[in-house]
């Protein structure tokens, strides 16, 4: 019989419970909750919304606002930044693109 000594050791406490397990899966015996379902669970589930769902009724509430005198737009990730944000490699370039 091969034996594999990588495997992690179990006390005889552990292979005790391990073997009584077995025996009640054998035997027929089945966990008391197995077979609810979590009732919270599926509530939540309902909440979620998939991808490529509808949202023609959702309303966006966000104020928009242009961009002021201090700002420029990055060339290379088109992110509005700050001009102290602007890299001396070349012109409207964020630091983080140069």
């Amino acid at each position: 019989m091969a034996t594999d000594y990588d495997a992690s050791r179990k006390t005889e406490e552990e292979q005790k419970e391990e073997s009584l397990e077995a025996r009640r899966l054998t035997a027929g015996e089945h966990d008391k909750n197995s077979g609810k379902v979590d009732e919270d669970e599926t509530e939540l589930a309902e909440t979620y919304e998939l991808p490529g769902a509808d949202l023609s009724h959702e309303t966006l509430d966000i104020e928009v606002t242009p961009k002021q005198a201090n700002e420029f737009t990055c060339t290379s990730c088109f992110l509005v930044q700050h001009v102290s944000r602007r890299a001396s490699v070349g012109p409207d370039v964020c630091n983080d693109c140069a």
